[in-house]
């Protein structure tokens, strides 16, 4: 069953009056169709109108749709022959990262993401998204894995931000994250990594330090969850909307201040609504990225990366 978000309400309405309508048995089935095609009309009108206007805080209720693509859905859809590697060969195997090494194209890549799970028992199994220090350094032994055998890194990151619990921060978690954003960055070989849902804080970034940061149109990537930022801020959860609007957090403000490298469109109503169009959105982008870095060599990729991220902010003073 389809999940509305609120500002989707006059979406709603009109979706159940086209069930509705294709649900009738009527000897006037001409009548009928001509009717449904002018509500569909109505209806694609209304998605683009809407979803051309959202706020950043409606832009965040979009990332967070319970129905958009996960990576597990990515992995099956993009990648074929996947191949899960688990552990961080020190504690245990964090489920919020998962990673492993497939096919993309007939290319072999190594895949790491978060994977915030799709119903109630699968999103406890992978923690919503939120990484363990292990899922951390788990990926650093997949980084360091495609470095050594020359295997392209395609990372997807999907996560309100780095578990906070206290055996999470005994085990060193803030460690863990700065160890795998220097392992982003000691990599030579090329790293694409694509932002699909939320791109929350030091838990996203350990994943999203790359040669070519691409972003999904209705994906949101801040410091902070704008939650957090107001409870900070204002003592209160209220002012989540006003943070949400102060972080530039969206594709187009993140691409416009250089964040990110490209914003990948969405099907019309966003990814939750056509899951098919956005694989293949997705996979062109990355099968793009990966065409741009085939012919540099290794020690340019690794100078390129660094550079990139160097330079970021910098503003000439």
């Amino acid at each position: 069953m389809q999940t509305y978000l609120d500002f989707e309400k006059s979406i709603a309405e009109l979706e159940s009056r086209i069930r509705d309508m294709k649900s009738l048995e009527s000897g006037d089935e001409i009548n009928i169709a001509e009717e449904v095609t002018r509500l569909e009309k109505k209806l694609d009108k209304l998605l683009r109108d809407t979803y051309a206007k959202l706020s950043s805080w409606d832009k965040i209720k979009v990332a967070r749709h319970p129905d958009r693509p996960h990576l597990s859905d990515y992995i099956e859809n993009l990648f074929t022959d996947f191949m899960p590697l688990s552990g961080d060969r020190g504690f245990a195997d964090d489920h919020a990262i998962i990673g492993g090494i497939g096919r993309f194209n007939g290319q072999t890549v190594m895949v790491v993401g978060h994977e915030k799970g799709n119903d109630t028992e699968s999103r406890i199994k992978h923690n919503f998204g939120m990484a363990r220090p292990e899922g951390f350094r788990k990926a650093i032994r997949l980084f360091e894995l495609a470095d050594q055998f020359n295997i392209p890194i395609v990372t997807f990151v999907d996560t309100a931000g780095a578990y906070p619990g206290v055996g999470a921060e005994e085990r060193g978690q803030a460690e863990a994250i700065a160890r795998s954003t220097e392992a982003c960055l000691a990599v030579k070989v090329p790293f694409i990594s694509v932002i699909i849902g939320e791109g929350g804080s030091g838990g996203a970034v350990a994943l999203a330090v790359g040669n070519k940061v691409l972003m999904m149109e209705h994906a949101v990537y801040s410091v902070i969850s704008p939650e957090g930022c107001a409870s900070i801020l204002w003592r209160t959860n209220e002012k989540a909307e006003d943070a949400a609007n102060a972080l530039k957090i969206t594709a187009h403000d993140l691409h416009k201040l250089e964040v990110v490298d490209e914003v990948i469109p969405e099907p019309i109503g966003g990814a939750h609504r056509d899951h098919d169009k956005t694989m293949k959105s997705v996979g062109k982008a990355i099968d793009n990225a990966l065409m741009e870095f085939s012919a540099i060599s290794a020690d340019k990729i690794k100078e390129l990366r660094s550079e990139k991220f160097l330079n970021m902010g910098n503003v000439g003073l």
